[in-house]
């Protein structure tokens, strides 16, 4: 995934480690964990330039992690996926606080009911973590499996959201 499109970058923090926030002009299209798995490098000129948009981000960042918002409201842009990827994280968007669905489930909702494999790859694959909450996929039975930004990461968003 090329992310030459991103015309601003922010790394802010978080209670789980430094963030980088970036967005172009259609809206946010990028949301990692300092470190994580298919993290785009940046152009370092980029980054800690404000915006109304990335200001926006990151007030409702520190609202989620107080508890204080259950959905965000922030204008996405996912348009770097294939269309397959995106139907996956549109069916990501679906799943709401607090809850978690599995891989099969997911894929039957994205009407994919037999790729299972590659419905979890675009899940690992999502641009936008917290916001896209590919948290709360888990895997058969409940199980906790894969998460980019690092299982120890995805099971304090599930506890912080009480689903565990």
């Amino acid at each position: 995934m090329k992310f030459d499109h991103v015309h601003i970058a922010k790394r802010i923090q978080s209670p789980l480690g430094p963030v980088v926030i970036a967005a172009s002009k259609a809206g946010l299209c990028g949301l990692w964990f300092d470190g994580q798995k298919h993290q785009p490098r940046l152009m370092l000129e980029a980054f800690n330039l404000n915006s109304e948009l990335l200001d926006e981000v990151e007030a409702q960042l520190a609202a989620w992690f107080a508890g204080k918002l259950k959905c965000f409201e922030i204008e996405l842009d996912l348009s770097l996926g294939t269309d397959f990827q995106q139907s996956v994280w549109q069916g990501l968007r679906g799943i709401p606080y607090g809850k978690t669905v599995s891989y099969g489930e997911l894929s039957a909702k994205v009407d994919r009911p037999k790729a299972s494999r590659a419905v979890g790859a675009a899940v690992g694959r999502n641009p936008i973590s917290l916001i896209v909450p590919c948290h709360r996929v888990v895997g058969a039975h409940g199980a906790l499996t894969g998460y980019a930004g690092g299982l120890e990461r995805k099971l304090a968003l599930l506890r912080l959201e009480a689903t565990l």
